[in-house]
């Protein structure tokens, strides 16, 4: 089905699992009490593939993430970290790994969903084969 529109001003609803999320991704608690239900303005606009993710925050601070779809891209974190990764477009949504979780964005019902979640990391070690 395409690219679906993202382009709009969209603020800040609720929030699901916010402590848990945060304090895993490492967030000062400063950055955690700053971001509790603030009304931060997500800006987007789009231009085909190509996107501009505006965050506002309150007291003025801004957070511009600019990136086209499928091209690797210098992006900034809420606690402003840069990184670079490659936006994809799956089923409708926006998806992008960030350095420590991955981020997914997609519109429903006329309304930004902006979702979050760790990417575990499993590491095995080669078994050693047992002496007879």
């Amino acid at each position: 089905h395409g690219n679906m529109a993202f382009a709009g001003k969209y603020e800040f609803e609720g929030d699901e699992n916010y402590d848990d999320f945060v304090t895993k991704i490492g967030l000062s608690s400063d950055k955690i009490q700053m971001g509790r239900n603030c009304k931060i303005v997500t800006e987007v606009v789009q231009n085909g593939n190509d996107f501009t993710w505006t965050q506002h925050f309150p007291g003025g601070r801004i957070t511009t993430n600019t990136f086209t779809i499928g091209k690797e891209a210098d992006m900034e974190t809420m606690g402003g970290k840069k990184f670079k990764a490659t936006v994809k477009m799956e089923d409708g949504k926006i998806v992008a790994d960030f350095p420590n979780y991955r981020h997914t964005a997609e519109i429903c019902a006329g309304k930004l969903v902006e979702v979050s979640s760790q990417i575990s990391r499993l590491v095995y070690k080669k078994k050693k084969k047992k002496k007879p």
